[in-house]
């Protein structure tokens, strides 16, 4: 399943390092693009293994606000 996530505004490019580093540590995640400048990150991952919500936590553990929960 492929989502994409629209954040809060990101701050920094090592904001795109760090979010793609949580994500791509949960079970079932085959791929993480995070899109600086327009805010968004794009996940493709299988269901079966782990949620959209499950990875929207994962995004505002790292202390970023996930506005499409």
């Amino acid at each position: 399943m492929l989502i994409t996530l629209k954040l809060e505004q990101l701050g920094c490019p090592s904001c795109v390092k760090k979010i793609e580093s949580g994500i791509k540590q949960q079970a079932g995640v085959h791929a993480v693009e995070v899109l600086f400048n327009s805010s968004k990150v794009k996940v493709d991952f299988n269901e079966k293994e782990v949620s959209r919500e499950t990875i929207a936590s994962v995004i505002e553990k790292l202390g970023y606000t996930v506005k499409n929960r």
